[in-house]
């Protein structure tokens, strides 16, 4: 079928040509043919050489390219790159694992899939569009879902009102497309949590996090711990089941306090190792009394537009100078960035410059990142959002 033609600018194909999947509004020098939010398009050096083919949208990121190669993008097109996802999966023991059965299958770019991400929750498929293309092809997906898990999955549930773009000529509502069931018991490296895929953020749980919750719970043994915006509190459990003296959450969020208690009582400990606190961190840092032996900081994305870079560096750099000050001596922080703006260098300067302001000894013992179910494109170095530091306080 005739698609529209996009033609870029001389000289800004050479990020295209290198594979990475965007193209900038900025890069395009002429549109043949209409284009409306979630249009398959074609990318073109000029009008006879092909660069690839993707979903056009009306930000500054205009097109994201799915396919390098000619293609046609129908059902099996799209099977086959869930299935693809799904085989990564399963070389990484996670499809099929009696330990752990909450993992990503699809992390956008990562898997050849920009736009697109998909969390398994044991028996249940949550679909999470960031491109109005990806939404459209939801009941594809959905169908590639079911063939390749056939009776493994019984609840497909796509939640994309909270992802996508505002004031789009459609309604989007969240909604299933087979089952109804709105939470589920999950396990993660043998720790129970219970996730509400309707209800909480993003798609339920913070996924990303599975291995640095399996070090915090190695590093707790016989310590006092808190957890800031702990929202479910996957750090605390850890922590408790790695034998914590003690643990406190904190989240401004009541839901969120609400739903680490109940993770808390799942995991049938005993309630008076572990308190929490619906209020904001900075707040409970400057005021709290108590000393902690190890504090993690995970908040939320400070920065989500390079417009904002300055003001979440600012806020990065007072949250940690603040732990710095505050935790015990020879205290283990644990601290994190998810802003994709802020990249890894600029993330451990800014730590770097808290850990100087604060004038304590601090020794790196480990650089963090997200786990493998996050895979990192090499041509598209932007999908590692997720960036951490273990610190030794003296």
């Amino acid at each position: 079928m005739d698609r529209t033609r996009i033609v870029l600018k001389s000289g800004k194909d050479g990020a295209v040509l290198r594979q990475h999947p965007w193209i900038f509004s900025g890069a395009i020098k002429k549109v043949y043919g209409p284009t409306q939010e979630g249009d398959i398009v074609e990318v073109f050096k000029n009008k006879d050489r092909f660069l690839g083919i993707g979903h056009w949208g009306n930000g500054s990121i205009a097109v994201r390219i799915f396919s390098f190669e000619l293609v046609e993008p129908d059902f099996n097109f799209w099977k086959t790159k869930i299935q693809t996802a799904y085989n990564v999966r399963e070389s990484l023991s996670l499809t099929q694992n009696e330990k752990t059965n909450v993992y990503r299958l699809v992390f956008a770019e990562g898997d050849g899939l920009p736009g697109l991400i998909i969390d398994i929750y044991n028996k249940t498929a949550v679909i999470q569009a960031h491109s109005v293309g990806m939404y459209l092809l939801k009941e594809d997906i959905a169908k590639a879902l079911q063939e390749t898990y056939k009776e493994r999955l019984d609840t497909i549930y796509v939640k994309s009102k909270e992802s996508l773009p505002k004031n789009l000529p459609f309604d989007v509502e969240n909604h299933f497309i087979i089952g109804e069931k709105e939470s589920d018991i999950v396990i993660e490296n043998g720790n129970q949590f219970e996730v509400n895929w309707v209800k909480g953020q993003k798609t339920g749980f913070f996924i990303d996090q599975r291995f640095n919750r399996e070090l915090v719970g190695k590093y707790s043994k016989g310590k006092r711990v808190l957890n800031t915006y702990c929202y479910t509190g996957g750090f605390s459990i850890y922590a408790l089941n790695g034998d914590a003296k003690e643990v406190h959450s904190v989240d401004s969020s009541k839901i969120a306090i609400e739903l680490t208690d109940a993770n808390v009582e799942l995991s049938g400990h005993n309630i008076n190792k572990h308190k929490s606190f619906a209020i904001d961190t900075m707040s409970f840092l400057n005021e709290m009394e108590d000393t902690y032996d190890l504090i993690i900081l995970d908040p939320p994305a400070f920065a989500k537009h390079r417009d904002v870079r300055h003001k979440a560096v600012q806020g990065y750099k007072r949250i940690n100078a603040t732990a710095f000050n505050k935790i015990a001596k020879g205290g283990i922080l644990f601290t994190f960035s998810c802003s994709q703006v802020v990249d890894r260098r600029l993330f451990e300067s800014t730590v770097l410059a808290a850990a100087i302001q604060s004038g304590r000894k601090v020794r790196v013992l480990h650089h963090l990142s997200q786990p493998a179910d996050h895979p990192v494109s090499i041509y598209h170095p932007e999908g590692e959002y997720l960036k951490g530091m273990v610190l030794f306080v003296e």
